[in-house]
């Protein structure tokens, strides 16, 4: 019988609700442990993950306290997805998962230099559904500054809008990242776009103007008793 997994996190965050819905699609019992903003930098915290980050993960099955959330999704499905129903067996397919899930989480290197930036998102009708690198500077700067700096604003929205691009060319035609089903480097990105409106201060409904198949894909994993459930969860722990 598998023991619960235990999973540190803060409730506010996104990247939790990422690892929760893998592991409510894996069927894998989990024990939540909030850990406060104030005290992720703090023992005993830092003794599980000396980076200071939400969420990590302890697997008493096999002995592995484990953080970063692309290395839990790894572990997660590499120990966990024996029936294949989140991932792929052949070379090609397994490895391209992998690199969407690469993508996914690439942002905190890619605009780590706007952090020494100060921006407030613009309130107007919106089109750039959010990625991770986006939605954690935009809640910072918006939570800390006042001072609107219009070609950083406008970087950062281009930047959205090209990484949503990508996925939006190449879903044409198709309804998965790889091959013909869902797999864990789809779900990946589900809490990032779901936030997008909040992020960007615009309607639910204007959020994936530019980005129909994207739109699509995501409607198709929010729908998802997974994902609902998880949401419920929050709700609650909010």
């Amino acid at each position: 019988m598998v023991e619960p997994i235990g999973i540190w996190f803060i409730a506010a965050g996104l990247d939790p609700w990422k690892v929760v819905l893998l592991l409510d699609e894996l069927e894998i019992p989990y024990e939540i442990k909030l850990v406060k903003s104030e005290d992720v930098k703090k023992r005993p915290y830092v003794d599980i993950n000396p980076n200071g980050r939400a969420p990590a993960i302890e697997d008493p099955n096999n002995g592995l306290v484990l953080w970063e959330t692309g290395a839990l999704y790894s572990y997660l499905i590499d120990i966990y997805d024996i029936e294949k129903a989140l991932s792929h067996d052949t070379l090609k397919e397994k490895y391209h998962c992998e690199q969407w899930l690469a993508f996914q989480v690439r942002g905190r290197a890619l605009l780590r230099a706007g952090s020494l930036v100060s921006v407030v998102g613009s309130q107007t009708e919106c089109s750039y559904p959010g990625t991770r690198e986006f939605a954690d500077y935009h809640r910072r700067f918006t939570l800390l500054h006042s001072e609107k700096i219009p070609s950083a604003i406008e970087r950062y929205q281009n930047e959205v809008r090209r990484i949503l691009g990508v996925i939006e060319g190449w879903l044409d035609g198709k309804e998965w990242l790889v091959r013909d089903k869902m797999t864990y480097a789809d779900l990946a990105f589900v809490p990032y776009n779901d936030q997008v409106e909040v992020v960007f201060g615009c309607s639910a409904d204007a959020k994936f103007n530019d980005f129909p198949r994207v739109k699509a894909w995501h409607m198709r994993m929010a729908s998802r008793p997974s994902w609902k459930k998880a949401m419920d969860t929050r709700a609650k722990l909010l």
